[in-house]
């Protein structure tokens, strides 16, 4: 293991509670934070060789409206960083966008057909296996793999209040929260959301994603998924999750 892996592909560790992250937060806290003004254009995908095989595999696999998801927690979650965390040197470094590109697209191919159903596994540790293996079988660094199969893991690890996660892994769960509830979109500017949606359209997903955790639940009520629910959740109970994705107050009207 590489001392530099973790400059280069998004491991520097940064606090997981965004409670922490963001108290007293020069741009980001407070009842107006800084929203600058970007575009969805601003934020293209890398061009890279890895980057165009990956994209091709999740938009294969994937449904159209989760790849369009896929393509939105990008956008959102690098105009996060650029505005709010410049001193993570982000955008300065091409390998750690290239990783977050890498686990934007396939965060969440365990919830693709081929795969959300054919195993006992949680979406997310099914999904970072596979994204791991395509990326080493691709040619990409292990350590790169390593850090998109990390980010995938903890996606949805929104209740861990201690320790700290990999930049990638924290900017991934900002930008996925943001996009299926609306939490803290108050830290990009509207005129990105409406781009966005425009170049990667909703087209429902507020109610297709809140049926996909509806599926997972019913299929493994043991999974990670419940986490979002009551202690000892069981078939027959109302979704807490699903409720609040249908409750996306923010992105109702690009719906």
């Amino acid at each position: 293991m590489s001392s530099e892996d973790w400059r280069l592909y998004g491991f520097a560790p940064v606090p997981r509670d965004p409670d922490v992250l963001f108290k007293d937060h020069p741009t980001a806290s407070g009842p107006n934070p800084k929203q600058d003004l970007f575009v969805a254009d601003d934020f293209p995908l890398p061009d890279t060789p890895l980057i165009r095989e990956v994209r091709a595999f999740a938009q294969r696999e994937l449904d159209e409206q989760t790849f369009n998801h896929s393509n939105r927690v990008f956008i959102y979650g690098s105009a996060l960083v650029k505005t709010h965390f410049p001193e993570w040197k982000y955008n300065e470094t091409p390998t750690a966008v290239e990783t977050y590109a890498l686990s934007c697209l396939l965060h969440d191919i365990g919830t693709a057909e081929k795969f959300l159903a054919t195993t006992h596994m949680s979406f997310e540790f099914k999904g970072a296996i596979v994204a791991r293996d395509l990326i080493l079988s691709l040619g990409g660094p292990e350590s790169e793999a390593d850090s998109v199969c990390d980010a995938i893991i903890r996606h949805q690890d929104i209740f861990v209040k201690g320790g700290n996660i990999t930049m990638v892994g924290q900017v991934l769960q900002l930008a996925t929260i943001l996009d299926n509830v609306g939490l803290r979109a108050n830290l990009i500017h509207p005129r990105l959301i409406e781009t966005t949606t425009a170049k990667f359209p909703r087209k429902g997903w507020s109610e297709h994603f809140a049926r996909v955790i509806e599926k997972e639940l019913t299929l493994k009520p043991w999974c990670h998924t419940t986490t979002f629910e009551v202690p000892n959740w069981k078939a027959g109970v109302q979704s807490n999750f699903a409720t609040d994705v249908r409750g996306n107050e923010v992105m109702r009207p690009f719906d």
